[in-house]
């Protein structure tokens, strides 16, 4: 059963620590799992929180760490002594260490690094925070477990051992050279069943994904997707095996990358969570509704142009905003369906099969659309050659946004702007101006005003 965060046990944590009783706060939260015990911290004030944090063991407290908002992790963490903090990063996974140095002033990252107890775990810390948090050197971990191909099964065996005991969950077995290069992998069933005097090099696996310390981590994202990877190797510029990235961490960038991009469509321009500042998320949100804003005075001066067209054809301004919202819609679901293709691998560049396809289906969609408010009007105004007008401007629209809506995310991807981008305001904005403009055009080519 998911765990809930009930009433009940925040007056009762509350009241334990009102009254310093720290023994039942442990006994209390001691069989909870880390991500819980976060959430809990997390619908505390800053005191309480920092109160149960320092009550609980280092080992728990070091995984309960890395689950916390943002903002209450900062608190807590200011209200830590370097040793405490360096206590805290022993019982991380370098990778996990790494992230929250990075979150630390120059001062204090130093002081902290200069109490980690162990000197191996300081280095590969100190490595790691050299990477690019968002390329697959900032992702991956240095716990990991490989062995050489000159190796026989026998050694290879009690090197592993030695190995695992840093390692909390061993995902592949990785073979290099004398030179730290990667070779491949290793079976644990090829390993099992082999002769003890057997090499290594004879029954390794050469071929294996792997990606490069730059690579960035939404690719790595995709080809961990692609390949149904749980841990993937990464090498240097020289081919050396330097980390491992695990699908926990990709979770994680997947996570970001789907709310960077839910919150581009909707525009807004930068990361902002619930609980920034007004004026955060003001800034993030302002900028597109200015845009939206000028275009549609643009849109306003097109109406405009065409008040004869009004006075003449009552009709046609009532079907302005059916059009503007049709071919917003038609605009955004046709790049909604290319981004995520650009996303998931499926459409890399421009493909005129697929762009017919979508042709295809605006047309049949326009077609049934427009006979159906043809329909309506002739119905409704026994005006039938104005009802034709609208209906094959209809028509004209929503190719004209389905055009739009499947290129422009594919000319973003070519020149390195998130495509995610064009599947809101842009796409929905842009339609109300030139649909509008195509609108009456197309009006005007067959009524004549």
């Amino acid at each position: 059963m998911e765990f809930k965060v009930s009433k009940e046990l925040i007056a009762e944590l509350e009241k334990h620590i009102a009254e310093k009783n720290d023994k039942e706060l442990a006994v209390l939260m001691n069989d909870m799992h880390h991500a819980d015990i976060a959430e809990i911290l997390d619908e505390l004030d800053f005191e309480d929180a920092t109160y149960i944090f320092k009550v609980l063991d280092s080992d728990q407290t070091a995984e309960i760490l890395l689950e916390l908002e943002d903002d209450l992790r900062e608190n807590i963490l200011s209200r830590l002594s370097p040793k405490e903090i360096a206590e805290e990063l022993d019982e991380l996974d370098t990778n996990d260490a790494a992230d929250i140095i990075a979150e630390l002033s120059q001062e204090i990252k130093a002081e902290v690094i200069n109490e980690l107890m162990d000197v191996e775990h300081a280095k590969d810390i100190v490595d790691l925070l050299r990477y690019d948090e968002n390329s697959a050197g900032g992702l991956m971990g240095k716990e990991l477990v490989k062995v050489n191909e000159n190796w026989n099964v026998l050694t290879c065996v009690k090197e592993m051992r030695i190995q695992a005991e840093n390692v909390s969950r061993v995902h592949s077995i990785y073979v290099v050279d004398d030179e730290n290069r990667l070779k491949g992998r290793l079976s644990l069933k090829d390993l099992l069943t082999t002769s003890t005097k057997t090499q290594i090099s004879d029954i390794y696996i050469r071929k294996l994904n792997f990606v490069n310390v730059d690579t960035d981590d939404v690719e790595v994202a995709r080809i961990m997707q692609k390949y149904d990877l749980e841990a993937i190797p990464v090498v240097d510029e020289l081919g050396r095996l330097v980390g491992r990235i695990t699908i926990d961490d990709i979770v994680d960038v997947i996570k970001e990358e789907a709310d960077k991009d839910y919150q581009m469509a909707a525009g807004i321009t930068q990361d902002i969570e619930t609980n920034d500042s007004i004026v955060e998320l003001i800034r993030a949100r302002l900028p597109w509704l200015l845009i939206g804003f000028v275009i549609e005075i643009i849109a306003s001066f097109v109406l405009k142009d065409n008040e004869r067209a009004f006075e003449k054809y009552t009709t046609l301004i009532i079907f302005v905003p059916l059009l503007s919202a049709t071919a917003g819609n038609i605009g955004v679901q046709a790049s909604a369906i290319v981004v995520q293709g650009l996303a998931n691998g499926t459409l890399k560049e421009f493909s005129s099969n697929y762009f017919s396809k979508e042709i295809t289906v605006s047309m049949v969609s326009g077609t049934i659309i427009s006979l159906l408010l043809l329909v309506y009007h002739s119905l409704m105004y026994q005006q039938y050659l104005v009802g034709f007008a609208i209906s094959i401007s209809m028509i004209v629209v929503i190719l004209f946004a389905a055009t739009l809506g499947t290129l422009v995310p594919l000319f973003l991807h070519k020149n390195k702007i998130d495509p995610a981008i064009a599947t809101g305001p842009f796409i929905t904005t842009s339609n109300d101006v030139f649909g509008i403009m195509l609108y009456f055009w197309v009006a005007k080519l067959i009524l004549g005003f």
